[in-house]
């Protein structure tokens, strides 16, 4: 009966899971949910639950996080975790929750150093960001959020770092307490990290999957710019700058800039807007944009498509876009003057 109860239990948290699988008969493989496993391949598993006598723990290969199946449990979903407790109660079976051993991290321990702590939180609550959530790769088919950046006709390659985010409300404010007051109205949303060089997560944006608004949702986990694709470029080669991280997956050696003021990048780059020409708040972000100096792209009046996105769902091919914002780049007078030409209000 133990052992019926245990491994229930392991098939209902396996959805919190990344890379979950059964090995065995009592062995399940997956991605720690505490250290994250490796942030630079999203392929590595090194996190076990495994039999010992007539009781399940776990063990994860890479930070050395030890404990039983009643403590994963709790950590990854405090009321799975009161329903596994009572129906081992029920079945009068102790509740088996003593930590066999804490999580040890690959860091030092900081000695009155706020700055040190601080820093050190904001990498937890990094490696915690995606921890639980399928990607699009893993989901089935026929499943609506595989379905909805299918039919976006987004790159196969991105959905291995995409995720379903199931309440995103309730996600993030394990992350960040009390960010979301209130969880009236949390939906699913597409989650996209925000990863730095070297592959570790400092935000996420949440897409709305219908028409919950606002469409899009960006959490800052660490104190720096909203860049996105900064682990996919080379700043060796020319960069292309535009606003949403979806759009960006379009093109090569692409990066997006969320919402936010241009940052100042210390490579050869264009930047590409959205083709509203009647949008004042855009306008006013192209015209910013130009005064700098900045190399930018302006979009012919045969172009029809307001975004990136739309342009593929239209039919352009990658090299078809990427040819037409070589061919309709300009910077400083020349962009000045065919600005003028472009916008269709003045702001």
């Amino acid at each position: 009966m133990q052992s019926y109860i245990d491994v229930k239990y392991v098939n209902i948290i396996s959805p919190f899971l990344q890379q979950f699988k059964k090995k065995g008969d009592f062995l399940w493989n997956f991605r720690c949910p505490y250290c994250g496993d490796s942030q630079k391949s999203r392929t590595k598993a090194r996190g076990f639950i495994y039999r010992k006598k007539n009781d399940l723990f776990y063990k994860c290969h890479n930070c050395g996080a030890g404990t039983t199946l009643g403590k994963l449990i709790e950590y990854l979903d405090s009321k799975t975790y009161k329903d596994y407790i009572m129906e081992r109660y029920k079945n009068n079976l102790s509740s088996s929750n003593t930590l066999t051993k804490k999580p040890e991290f690959k860091f030092h321990e900081p000695v009155f150093n706020k700055t040190k702590s601080n820093k050190r939180k904001e990498m937890g609550r990094s490696s915690e960001s995606i921890v639980g959530l399928k990607s699009i790769s893993e989901l089935h088919q026929e499943h609506p959020a595989r379905k909805f950046v299918e039919q976006r006709r987004l790159p196969r390659s991105s959905y291995g770092d995409l995720f379903l985010c199931p309440r995103f409300y309730e996600h993030t404010n394990r992350l960040i307490p009390n960010k979301f007051p209130s969880l009236d109205g949390d939906h699913p949303r597409l989650l996209i990290p925000f990863r730095d060089e070297e592959g570790e997560v400092f935000a996420y944006q949440g897409r709305a999957f219908g028409k919950e608004q606002p469409k899009y949702i960006t959490i800052k986990l660490q104190d720096r710019d909203k860049i996105f694709g900064l682990d996919r470029v080379d700043k060796k080669e020319p960069i292309y700058v535009v606003e949403g991280p979806l759009d960006s997956l379009f093109l090569d050696n692409c990066i997006a800039v969320a919402g936010a003021e241009m940052p100042s990048l210390d490579c050869d780059f264009t930047v590409v807007f959205d083709n509203e020409p009647r949008n004042k708040e855009l306008l006013k972000q192209i015209e910013k944009t130009i005064n700098r100096g900045h190399k930018i792209c302006l979009w012919p009046e045969s172009m029809e498509h307001k975004d990136i996105n739309d342009m593929i769902l239209g039919g352009y091919t990658k090299e078809e876009v990427q040819l037409i914002i070589k061919e309709n780049t300009f910077q400083n007078a020349s962009a000045k003057m065919q600005f003028a030409t472009w916008r269709k209000i003045n702001v």
